[in-house]
């Protein structure tokens, strides 16, 4: 039997994802911040930012849970497979 491949992002990859969101984050802020415009419109964009931010962490956390839901599937489905082909015994003959 198989060991499904297990794939895992190094630490490097996610360190890099964390610091480039972290610099897009505090670049915006700061944009925002020193934008030349009243209260409202930068209350406004600040709004805007933080309601972006949430939705992007909310569609990766739909896309991880589609992608292991995938996974689980094709388990199942190939320890069925496994099962049949481990109980099937070409050379039996019915009925004797």
């Amino acid at each position: 039997m198989t060991k499904p491949i297990h794939q895992q992002t190094t630490a490097a990859y996610a360190a890099q994802a964390a610091i480039s969101f972290g610099l897009a984050l505090g670049a915006m802020v700061v944009g925002v911040a020193y934008l030349p415009v009243n209260g409202w419109v930068r209350a406004f964009l600040g709004v805007g930012l933080l309601y972006l931010v949430s939705a992007t962490f909310t569609l990766s956390k739909v896309v991880r849970d589609r992608q292991e839901v995938g996974q689980v599937v094709s388990r199942v489905d190939q320890a069925r497979l496994d099962k049949l082909l481990a109980e099937h015994d070409p050379f039996k003959v019915e009925g004797v």
